[in-house]
């Protein structure tokens, strides 16, 4: 489990990014890192530990830019470390993940006869590559997405951006959780709808298969034929804190101490 978050839109990327990632940390603690666009290219931050070691990465260094992704990694494939921490790179692209590529070890294989350098143990790096490989082919990212996602068998949410298309981040999903929402603003997608919150109470959580694209002024939900999806947001009533520690030192105390309330709502015998 991972958390991943992202933004495109007037603001500055980064504080809204950090903050996202602070209510993702939750779905990982192995490293952080995030990727801000800033004059057509694409800048990397990652750190090994806890959300707070990324912070101290910048050193007081502003990172500009408008458009950006982050994650929170729990390790799977590869140790905790800096250079397998997310978001990967291939040539223009960079992307995070949240799921497992099942096949990532035969496609690796036949991205590195092809020639493709892996700079990680990760299983996402085989999905930036096989991207990156549709972009150099002639796709668009949008293209690019969809047939890369065609190729790999697992789970997976992923956020993509590219230096060649600066106004458009890619979401998709398939088995993994991606909500999106529109703020005054601009637009997000996350792993979960708490690190949305404090900019939209209206969302859409993507459905398996689906596709987003999103713009400084919009977004658009496409289905697996790349037809856009009408379908009318959510309005989140519940106060993020609800979701977070409540006071617990750790979570799993929280869901300890809240068994006896979950059990009740789940009778009906209490408020939700």
């Amino acid at each position: 489990m991972c958390g991943i978050v992202g933004y495109i839109g007037s603001q500055n990327a980064l504080p809204l990014l950090m903050d996202g990632l602070r209510r993702l940390e939750y779905r990982g603690y192995d490293s952080a890192g995030l990727a801000i666009l800033q004059n057509n290219t694409i800048e990397v931050r990652r750190a090994v530990g806890k959300l707070v070691n990324l912070e101290k990465a910048f050193n007081g260094t502003p990172l500009p830019g408008a458009v950006g992704i982050g994650h929170t990694r729990w390790a799977t494939h590869g140790k905790p470390s800096e250079q397998n921490a997310h978001p990967h790179r291939s040539g223009p692209l960079v992307l995070v993940h949240n799921g497992i590529i099942e096949n990532y070890a035969a496609l690796k294989a036949r991205l590195q006869r092809e020639g493709y350098r892996f700079e990680s143990e990760t299983d996402t790096e085989v999905v930036a590559h096989l991207i990156a490989q549709h972009l150099q082919a002639g796709a668009g990212l949008e293209k690019a997405v969809r047939r890369a996602t065609q190729e790999v068998r697992g789970s997976y949410a992923l956020a993509v951006l590219c230096e060649w298309e600066p106004h458009t981040l890619i979401g998709v999903r398939s088995g993994c959780p991606l909500v999106v929402g529109m703020s005054e603003h601009g637009a997000m997608l996350a792993s979960d709808v708490t690190a949305l919150l404090a900019h939209t109470r209206n969302v859409v959580f993507l459905e398996d298969g689906e596709l987003v694209v999103l713009a400084p002024g919009g977004l658009v939900v496409k289905d697996t034929d790349g037809k856009p999806v009408t379908r009318a947001p959510i309005r989140i009533a519940w106060d993020a804190t609800e979701a977070e520690k409540g006071g617990y030192p750790h979570f799993m105390l929280k869901e300890i101490h809240e068994q006896p309330r979950a059990i009740m709502v789940t009778m009906g015998g209490g408020a939700a």
